[in-house]
């Protein structure tokens, strides 16, 4: 199992937006279900630190798969969350609880992660 992707979980599921930017490169390129790239620490730092105040959500079940070269890996899990704040677009929250599945892929390069 690559170091990077566990490191990136583990802090994921401690609350640790700062122990997630650590993994992946400077230039980091983040795609998210909604649609946009997010390009770089900063933007990806801005994007966890929103999730972070909107929801708390800890990663349960999880499978990591690494590619034969290991300069791939995929993450498959089950996210338990709660919706804490308002997120612009959705209906109000009032501590809903979710749980779904999930995954993550990522590109490896010398122990980073330029994509996630």
């Amino acid at each position: 199992m690559n170091e990077t992707v566990r490191a990136y979980c583990a802090a994921f599921n401690r609350g640790g937006t700062e122990g997630m930017i650590a993994c992946p490169s400077d230039d980091v390129q983040h795609f998210v279900n909604e649609g946009q790239v997010r390009t770089g620490k900063d933007a990806f730092r801005t994007f966890c630190d929103h999730m972070s105040r909107c929801y708390r959500e800890t990663l349960a079940d999880m499978v990591i798969f690494v590619a034969g070269g290991r300069t791939r890996a995929a993450a498959e899990y089950v996210v338990n969350g709660s919706y804490l704040e308002t997120d612009e677009g959705l209906p109000e929250a009032r501590g809903q609880s979710y749980r779904l599945p999930a995954g993550s892929f990522f590109s490896l390069e010398n122990g980073l992660s330029p994509e996630s």
